[in-house]
């Protein structure tokens, strides 16, 4: 058992408030990223405690693990993953490496209004009409989840979308598996 001194977990209480929400913490979190990353051992043996999952994902991001499975999705996530998708989509549509301008590339209102209206029967069907509509029910909800962050110009992603893509990477093994075995 891991010996916890409380007094080295100075943002705790800030950490578990963002974690327990959802939130992903991600080294633009500078303070609480560092803080993690050095305590890390006595985090998660606290929020194992707690009865949480702290998870430390290599690729720059700590989130609590849930047992939410992918086909239960709530409305938010559908939404999330869908405009993750679909940005993957048209950037490959570009002839641009889809991973690399997901994460380098601004997405700005003109941007949401054109993913909207090209995939209009989808966004339809979570009640997103316009690019307004998918700034404020997606990129705002995506920044207070720790998954992309606001610029002067529009949203930048983060780290933390990874588990989307991920998410999306299982759903399109798992339907190509399945194909193969009807063939």
């Amino acid at each position: 058992m891991t010996n916890i001194n409380l007094t080295d977990l100075s943002e705790l209480q800030a950490i578990n408030k963002k974690l327990v929400s959802g939130y992903h913490i991600s080294e633009q979190d500078t303070t609480l990223w560092q803080q993690l990353d050095q305590n890390i051992d006595a985090y998660q043996a606290l929020f194992t405690a707690l009865g949480h999952d702290l998870i430390h994902d290599a690729r720059g991001f700590y989130y609590l693990g849930s047992d939410e499975s992918t086909p239960n999705m709530g409305k938010i996530s559908r939404a999330i993953a869908l405009t993750i998708y679909i940005l993957i989509e048209h950037y490959a549509n570009q002839g641009k490496d889809p991973l690399r301008a997901l994460f380098d590339n601004i997405a700005d209102l003109e941007l949401m209004q054109t993913l909207v209206q090209m995939n209009k029967h989808l966004f339809d069907q979570l009640e997103i009409f316009s690019g307004s509509e998918l700034r404020k029910d997606v990129y705002l909800r995506m920044v207070r989840l720790g998954l992309a962050k606001e610029v002067e110009q529009g949203f930048v992603l983060l780290a933390p979308v990874y588990r989307y893509i991920d998410a999306l990477m299982e759903v399109n093994d798992n339907n190509f598996d399945e194909l193969e075995e009807e063939v």
